[in-house]
């Protein structure tokens, strides 16, 4: 929903008084206010059949209050047309709450663009199930409803595929700085209904603080709301405007601080891109890498060999440059004390190609049901890089290195480790899972879980799998220099190993 402009509602209720030539005076003050293009504006009205609205018996009783309210404010249907028609004219989206199932007809036949329930009406079952018959965008307003009351309504329009507005609303005209609950935001934004989650539907916040509360609304756009109703009018010599609602004035300053808002909340579910300010302003606390001893052409620059201090210099590597799968090798000298420019290294980020390898050789270990241990240590070995591990490559999970020595080995699909003996140690094989080709002095055998086979030392083998394998291997004890590659550019690789940890929780760790 990030990308659909802020809708905010000038509720005009009874404040027209009943004459055609108010209500659009108040169309014209507030159209005065709405000087944000990124937001977009609507007026929404109200209609009642006054005729069947109000029981027959009470239609004189002007000693109570509603019934004398909309009574003496009673427009026609024909005015309300003006009304909404000049309303429009004026660049404004035309919204209207029907309090009775005739009124919805009305509403439909009128041509509003949006449907509006009242907070009274959230559980009024006959009207909602007329309501349901139109076919027009609702917004629902949740004042005093319960959350199985909520969860009932907003279940029964959505199941009618209906484009729907959930606002959050306290019915207590004014509300009290302490009872505006703006929290409930972020708990209908985050309802769970039945076990089903309604990512399409708009929270908005529908307000009666008194008017010239304008931090609620900032915080009612912090949390996500981005749809704002408040009821507004004009005050005269004869007409006087109620506790909750906002002059003119009032609403410029509202639309001025929800405008602020949205500018300091800045980007939704993404994160912004570094102003020029912010970059050179965090590049002058950072600390440049310097050499702490004299490297030399074709070393790898690990952490044992840099310091770190500022001032840093322009295209001078930082320690923010530096990680575990960071590959610096150096293709210039560099003397002690001297900074460690990108011009004199190669420099490989590798931390997106491990994560991808970590992460579908914990699937196949998954896949294979074979558990273990936290903490143990991930060793890929890509005898010709990282670029080509799929193809030439292998993992070794290391268990335990005594006098005896045992490891998992994993063979990707369709990857192999080229041929090789070592001298001082024996192993054997055994398949757990998938299949192993293993070639033994020149001789090939195919290999299915629990076949066991044994590389006495000096014996050049390779193996491979076309569907990915496992292995365990138990030997005796391992030695780092003991590995001997028939092909010398292998040999050769220093920088051929990169060894993660390995949760349970399949991240690798940093």
């Amino acid at each position: 929903m990030s990308n659909v402009k802020p809708l905010f509602i000038f509720e005009m209720a009874n404040n027209h008084s009943g004459s055609v030539d108010h209500a659009k005076k108040i169309i014209d003050a507030v159209k005065e206010c709405c000087v944000y293009d990124e937001f977009e504006y609507a007026f929404k009205f109200q209609y009642r059949d006054l005729d069947s609205f109000i029981h027959k018996d009470y239609k004189d009783r002007m000693d109570i209050k509603n019934i004398k309210r909309f009574t003496q404010t009673r427009l026609s249907e024909e005015q309300f047309l003006e009304i909404k028609d000049y309303c429009e004219s004026k660049g404004f989206i035309s919204i209207c709450t029907p309090f009775d199932e005739a009124s919805v007809d009305k509403v439909v036949k009128h041509g509003y663009k949006y449907l509006k329930i009242a907070s009274c009406s959230c559980t009024d079952w006959p009207l909602l199930e007329k309501i349901a018959q139109a076919d027009l965008p609702i917004i629902l307003s949740t004042a005093g409803a319960t959350e199985k009351e909520i969860k009932n309504a907003v279940c029964f329009f959505k199941h009618r595929n209906k484009n729907l507005t959930l606002m959050h609303c306290v019915a207590e005209y004014p509300t009290a700085i302490e009872n505006l609950q703006l929290n409930q935001i972020d708990y209908l934004r985050n309802l769970d209904y039945y076990g089903k989650k309604f990512d399409d539907i708009r929270i908005g916040y529908s307000t009666h603080e008194s008017p010239d509360n304008y931090s609620s609304v900032g915080i009612a756009v912090g949390k996500g709301a981005t749809v704002f109703e408040k009821h507004v009018g004009v005050a005269t010599e004869e007409i006087s405007l109620n506790a909750y609602s906002a002059d003119p004035e009032q609403v410029k300053n509202w639309l001025k601080c929800a405008h602020d808002a949205f500018l300091i909340c800045g980007r939704i579910n993404e994160r912004p891109d570094r102003t020029a300010k912010e970059e050179s302003d965090l590049r002058a606390l950072q600390r440049g890498a310097f050499a702490k001893e004299a490297i030399h052409k074709g070393d790898l620059i690990t952490y044992d060999k840099v310091y770190y201090a500022i001032p840093g210099s322009e295209g001078q590597i930082l320690a923010n440059d530096m990680s575990k799968y960071t590959e610096i090798i150096a293709e210039n000298d560099i003397s002690p004390d001297k900074a460690i420019m990108f011009d004199d290294v190669s420099y490989a980020d590798k931390r997106e190609a491990v994560e991808k390898i970590y992460s579908d050789v914990s699937a196949l270990l998954d896949k294979a049901g074979i558990a273990l241990a936290d903490d143990v240590s991930f060793e890929l070995s890509h005898h010709y890089g990282l670029g080509r591990f799929y193809e030439i490559g292998t993992t070794i999970i290391e268990c335990i290195n005594r006098e005896y020595c045992k490891k998992i080995i994993v063979e990707l699909p369709n990857q192999k480790n080229p041929n090789h003996y070592h001298i001082k140690k024996e192993e054997t094989f055994q398949v757990l899972y998938g299949d192993i080709e293993i070639e033994l002095d020149g001789v090939v055998k195919e290999c299915h879980a629990g076949e066991i086979i044994t590389v006495e030392r000096g014996v050049k083998h390779s193996f491979s799998s076309r569907n990915g394998g496992i292995f365990e291997e138990v030997s005796s004890t391992h030695y780092v220099d003991d590995s001997f590659y028939d092909d010398e550019a292998i040999m050769n690789n220093k920088f051929r190993k990169t060894k993660v940890k390995y949760y349970k929780g399949k991240k690798i760790n940093d």
